[in-house]
């Protein structure tokens, strides 16, 4: 069975793990039968060949289904899942209980250069199937869910590797209906999730690489379309025939530590996380993408690093969204930035400011942009390659606004708004750019003691200073301390204003 129902484009092994186990609570009932052939459905995708059953058999209350093997291929890789005997129990309320084996294999044939032998391991499992024939609803709990690399052959040796990855104290539910596609809502937790890989080369003695990681609290909930049949076989069409997601992921903590021996150079460190999430979601219309981690703390050392490296990160974050699919009116998008009190420690500082010239207070860059804009095309269609390729640009940009600029380096902190919109009709003003109108506002403390501080460690020339104290003085005015304001406005008629003094 698969706890993590998530599919990715063309990766039908992904999907397949998916769409085996798909399924929350309702009132209605299910038999064995129909719980049965709801998975078959689901199997459905990989055609006629792709399921093997030895028999079926239905004795009192409880269906039998012995020696059930999944084939997947693809120019990838070839899967075999061996499940071997499932029991669907009827409670006698109107639920059905499935019984799986605490253990079964998965062999893997990477492009006939290696074979990865896996064993799926469930304890505690309980898997309760309730709703009705064609919305069914899967309950799920289990002590331990895991995977575990238990052999790899590379060119035909044997490689010393161990890889596992187990899930504790796992609780969920997901529901599954058929239509013209197959559409899944899940939800899924778990207290813990413990990762360890470690492999030994096999052609140089004493080369190893170790990892090893922990995440708790860990949940994720969304939804996924998945095409069905013959719709599923072109990966080429699959999100222009239904495949999509919607997923959220969150966790509280994670720590992990690595060694690395390789080139006879050892390396190692060490990283913890407080709270962090992903959210994703991605159809034939639109993709939208944002994760965020707070707490970040990473150390590293090495015989090649002449000193401990120590990095951290109050918060760190990237985001964007856009359109997939031609748009008739504009339509939005956005990307965003954020790294907040990014610090290092003293010994790096050094190397870059030895005589202690500048502040070594956290860096933090913060942005936030979003805007308007038209596709002429369907990014995701095939059929319309060829015109995308003859365009220089497949869109029109209308509109830019600037939410948020924050740089804060060294003592000094940039920051600044701006709403801009363009007109496309007008590409000569702008030497074949949109004609734009809006304007922008910059503020700027402490620039001069910053470029001070960078001519005293001798990074930046005095000449060269003075020509960038000129250029802040002719785009910038004084509204205090060692803090500059400029307002830059683009009018109707294409004229560029700073501070009131048109430039262009």
């Amino acid at each position: 069975m698969n706890l993590f129902p998530v599919a990715f484009p063309k990766m039908r092994g992904a999907v397949c793990v998916a769409a085996i186990l798909s399924a929350g609570t309702a009132a209605a009932d299910v038999t064995a039968a129909e719980v049965w052939a709801d998975w078959q459905k689901d199997l459905a995708v990989y055609g006629s060949n792709g399921l093997s059953v030895g028999a079926e058999t239905m004795q009192g209350d409880t269906l039998k289904v012995s020696d059930i093997v999944l084939k997947v291929d693809d120019e990838n890789a070839d899967i075999t899942i061996t499940m071997g005997d499932l029991k669907f129990v009827e409670n006698g309320d109107g639920t059905v209980n499935i019984q799986m084996a605490a253990s079964y294999p998965v062999d893997i044939a990477v492009n006939d250069d290696a074979t990865i032998k896996m064993t799926v391991t469930q304890s505690g499992l309980t898997l309760r199937v309730s709703g009705s024939p064609e919305e069914m609803v899967y309950n799920v709990s289990a002590d331990q869910y895991g995977i575990a690399v238990s052999e790899i052959i590379a060119d035909g040796e044997k490689v010393d590797a161990n890889f596992r990855m187990i899930s504790n104290d796992v609780s969920g539910s997901y529901t599954s209906k058929a239509d013209e596609l197959r559409t899944v809502d899940f939800d899924f937790a778990a207290a813990s999730v413990d990762v360890l890989f470690d492999v030994v080369s096999p052609d140089t003695s004493g080369e190893y690489a170790t990892f090893s990681g922990k995440i708790a609290g860990l949940s994720s909930e969304g939804s996924s379309s998945i095409p069905i049949g013959e719709a599923a076989n072109d990966p080429e069409m699959l999100f222009k025939n239904g495949f999509g997601f919607d997923i959220r992921y969150a966790y509280q903590s994670g720590s992990y530590l690595f060694d690395v021996n390789a080139d006879s150079e050892q390396i190692s460190g060490t990283a913890r996380t407080g709270a962090g999430s992903l959210n994703a979601t991605m159809n034939e219309t639109q993709i939208s993408y944002d994760t965020s981690v707070t707490d970040m703390n990473v150390a590293i050392e090495g015989d090649s690093i002449p000193f401990p490296i120590e990095v951290s990160l109050a918060e760190y974050g990237i985001g964007f969204d856009m359109p997939l699919a031609k748009t008739d009116e504009p339509a939005d998008f956005g990307l965003r930035l954020n790294l907040t009190d990014l610090a290092v420690n003293d010994m790096i500082w050094m190397l870059a400011d030895p005589a202690g010239a500048l502040p070594h207070d956290p860096a933090t860059l913060l942005i936030d942009l979003s805007g308007k804009a038209k596709l002429f095309f369907d990014l995701l269609d095939p059929a319309q390659t060829a015109a995308i390729d003859m365009m220089d640009v497949p869109g029109e940009l209308n509109a830019v606004t600037l939410n948020n600029l924050s740089l804060k380096l060294g003592g000094a902190e940039l920051t600044g708004l701006g709403d801009f919109t363009f007109d496309n009709t007008d590409l000569e003003t702008f030497d074949g750019m949109p004609r734009p109108a809006g304007e922008v506002t910059m503020n700027l403390k402490g620039g001069n003691a910053l470029i001070d501080s960078l001519v005293q460690m001798g990074l930046i020339p005095e000449d060269q200073a003075m020509m960038g104290r000129m250029m802040m003085g002719m785009f910038a005015r004084s509204v205090g301390d060692d803090e500059l304001s400029s307002k830059i406005e683009v009018n109707d008629q294409g004229h560029v204003i700073a501070n009131g003094q048109r430039i262009q």
